[in-house]
């Protein structure tokens, strides 16, 4: 038994040193300085991933504005001159920002691929979302999560509502399930005929008691989610496993047909499932599990981090109800529970500077998104004072928390402060600058460039809603006004809006209106 472990250790320790003499990665001239980890394969990963944002920081002091590291068996070159990230725009030639988001959407979601050049597919799935979440799409959008949003909020939850009783609730799930139905029934309709049917009432509960199954089975295969998108195997995980499956049976095309009200951009996407592709009827479903991630994934955090900030600084709070107020009184919007809903247009939902800046300081806060573009060949990349040589399936990255919290850039980075995006005049602010320079690039929690979130008007307009609807018709407070902020969950870094480590309580109850 001795003699077998012996031997066993042995054969690991000289496969790690035939690794680190001859599977390590040399760095050759003209290449940005590199960091390769002590680990097999896993090179920098697990420092990495334990907290990205000081991981990077101190390559950054170490190396300068661009190096490498080498993370589960990738390289990855990091560029965090934000005066540099428009020269990787311009690399349209030599970078693939498809490639990376392709191969990760077929890996976590389990449909096959559905970049073009693979033969499954030959929709533009990039221009189908642009269609469909922006411009005349979105107003359609709005409209219905406008209705959505007071249907969950007044009817859904009436049982909860007795006049003039608080109600005490976790802040991130009630975001959660307000969100999340709210949205599924925006996206993917009602049940078909719902509205004429003599037992409304017990239909809208079975329906609601679907999609709130549907949230379940969202939460236990987003919470492995970035297990996925590392490489692990999803049927490590079996409950994981079992919950992406029961959605996508949620989402089969016959069961969607059954639905009224279905966005346009889940009617598109069936038609050209349908039409351009060659998947089965599990596969197409699955394209649409991986539509319902990206509507919920990050807009669910970014709504619980803006409410959370709100509620912690009255001065914020004030500004953001009274602007509420001013835009429905112009509107001349009543405020009733007697089933007159509340209208808000998209022109009137733009009309909220103090809003946009809550927002837009809240995900500065908690944003950790990556954006990616992997190499295509060999190619030597021209930044602003230098030029270096990148490696063919090599991957270039951004990491814009580094640009969200350098205090040269935010003035105390890590302190909410409400108008940080507004000027002198109450207006939008841009005009924000690094060693004297103004910068083009300041806030990226959507990514940039061809690879953008499509859908980041529509997400901004839901959060802006959400508060419009809450401030309208409830009277909300922390249980406990002096708790702390919950720390970001890191173990989501690269994929968007961090979560918060733990759940903080409110209470809520419907005002005497």
């Amino acid at each position: 038994m001795f003699l077998a472990s012996w031997i066993w250790g042995t054969a690991v320790i000289l496969c790690c040193v035939s690794w680190f003499l001859l599977g390590r990665r040399r760095r050759q001239q003209g290449e940005p300085p590199l960091e390769n980890g002590f680990l097999p394969y896993l090179g920098c990963a697990l420092k990495f991933g334990a907290n990205p944002l000081e991981f990077l920081k101190e390559k950054q002091k170490k190396h300068g504005h661009i190096f490498t590291c080498h993370v589960a068996g990738k390289y990855i070159h990091f560029l965090t001159d934000p005066f540099s990230y428009h020269a990787l725009m311009r690399q349209g030639k030599h970078l693939d920002w498809k490639k990376f988001h392709f191969a990760t959407s077929a890996k976590a979601f389990g449909h096959g691929s559905i970049d073009p050049a693979e033969g499954n597919t030959t929709e533009n799935f990039h221009q189908t979302f642009i269609r469909t979440l922006q411009g005349n799409a979105l107003d359609a959008l709005i409209e219905a999560m406008m209705e959505n949003l007071q249907y969950v909020m007044l009817q859904s939850r009436a049982p909860k509502l007795q006049s003039n009783t608080w109600v005490t609730e976790g802040l991130y799930t009630f975001c959660c399930q307000v969100m999340f139905e709210s949205g599924f029934l925006t996206l993917f309709g009602k049940e078909l005929n719902s509205n004429n049917d003599k037992n409304l009432s017990s239909k809208q509960e079975t329906e609601r008691a679907h999609i709130l199954n549907a949230l379940e089975n969202f939460k236990e295969f987003d919470k492995i989610f970035p297990a996925l998108v590392a490489g692990l195997p999803i049927h490590l995980f079996k409950s994981a496993h079992s919950a992406r499956e029961k959605l996508g049976e949620a989402l089969l095309h016959k069961n969607l047909l059954k639905r009224d009200n279905l966005s346009e951009l889940v009617t598109l996407r069936m038609f050209l499932n349908d039409t351009l592709s060659t998947f089965d009827d599990m596969e197409k479903a699955k394209t649409h599990v991986a539509v319902l991630w990206a509507s919920q994934a990050n807009t669910i955090p970014a709504t619980f981090w803006t409410l959370f900030y709100l509620l912690k600084n009255p001065e914020a709070m004030r500004a953001a109800t009274n602007e509420v107020q001013s835009v429905l009184e112009s509107a001349e919007e009543s405020i009733s529970l007697d089933g007159k809903h509340i209208s808000l247009n998209r022109k009137q939902l733009d009309n909220m500077p103090i809003l946009d800046s809550i927002i837009k300081e809240a995900m500065r806060l908690s944003s950790a998104s990556m954006t990616f573009r992997v190499a295509k060949e060999d190619f030597t990349l021209h930044l602003e004072d230098d030029c270096y040589n990148i490696r063919k399936d090599d991957i270039v990255a951004l990491y814009p928390q580094l640009l969200h919290f350098d205090p040269e850039i935010y003035a105390d980075p890590l302190t909410f402060k409400y108008d940080r995006f507004l000027n002198e005049k109450g207006e939008e602010k841009t005009d924000f600058y690094r060693q004297g320079r103004k910068l083009k690039h300041y806030y990226m929690p959507f990514g940039t460039g061809m690879a953008k979130c499509p859908g980041r008007l529509f997400a901004v307009h839901e959060i802006k809603q959400f508060l419009a609807l809450i401030f309208s018709y409830f009277e909300i407070e922390l249980v406990d006004s002096n708790v702390k902020c919950p720390s970001l969950d890191q173990s989501r870094a690269g994929l968007g809006i961090l979560q918060p480590s733990n759940d903080i309580d409110f209470r809520y109850r419907l005002k005497c209106l």
